[in-house]
């Protein structure tokens, strides 16, 4: 058995050591495993970025703990499975193809961003220059010469759906995700055994905007009840009445407002 071998399982937050203004740039000169080529008629460097994905974990969980929780991917791939069950009476309005894609592609700009949270600080005009910019450098720096740039530019087109919010599939993949963050929520609880309350997540229930989702969430909900069986526990959706601390609600209204 190797001894005194580094982690090299898990990206580190890239915003660390960023010293100045956040630029794509400067977060490549900190990846260990060396900056990936541009320009390339290859998709390998791709490939690369798409690895810190896998080992980037959701910061979230991290701060309250949960050190070894999921990574990014973990998250965008139960959104893509989950996205497949839309009820007839949404799924008969939606391109299903573009709403898998779609899941598997709005937290990619994250491989180098990091996961961004509402208390990170980060105001949500810096947040989406650095996402935007990033996406910039993977659909053109990394993938502009793949296949005459034709799967990028897919990607880029996509990822701005999501960001803009306007289409029914944008909308129907934004309830998903915070579907998906409410799953992982009462999951994480219940393995806890009722020693570990992650209440104020469940604000992102009240942002949840279509009626097939929201009934969902609403079972869900009704779970995490039966589970804490009446005990003293966070009720995010309640914000500050719930348990949730005024600068925290603040925070978080900031970063799920549309404007």
């Amino acid at each position: 058995m190797l001894t005194n071998l580094p982690d090299v399982t898990v990206v580190p937050n890239p915003n660390n050591n960023i010293v100045g203004q956040w630029t794509v740039e400067k977060v490549l000169d900190t990846i260990p495993t060396g900056k990936p080529v541009q320009g390339s008629t290859s998709p390998v460097p791709y490939f690369h970025i798409l690895e810190r994905l896998k080992t980037t974990k959701r910061e979230g969980w991290r701060r309250l703990g949960i050190d070894r929780g999921e990574s990014i991917s973990d998250h965008m791939y139960r959104m893509a499975m989950l996205s497949m069950l839309a009820p007839p009476s949404l799924a008969s309005r939606l391109d299903m193809t573009k709403c898998m894609k779609m899941c598997l592609i709005h937290d990619m700009a994250e491989s180098i961003v990091g996961d961004i949270t509402p208390v990170d600080g980060i105001d949500k005009p810096e947040k989406s220059r650095r996402e935007a910019s990033t996406m910039d450098f993977i659909t053109k720096g990394l993938l502009g010469n793949v296949d005459e740039g034709k799967v990028g530019a897919e990607i880029r087109a996509i990822w701005q759906e999501y960001e803009d919010s306007k289409t029914l599939e944008s909308l129907y993949v934004h309830d998903i995700d915070k579907m998906e963050l409410l799953l992982q929520m009462v999951e994480y609880e219940k393995r806890g055994k009722g020693k570990l309350d992650l209440g104020e997540f469940a604000y992102v229930k009240t942002k949840i905007v279509l009626d097939e989702v929201k009934a969902w969430a609403e079972e869900l909900m009704q779970e995490r009840e039966e589970f804490w069986a009446g005990q003293a526990h966070i009720h995010g959706e309640q914000g500050v009445a719930g348990g949730v601390s005024p600068e925290k609600k603040a925070m978080q209204d900031a970063y799920y407002s549309k404007d």
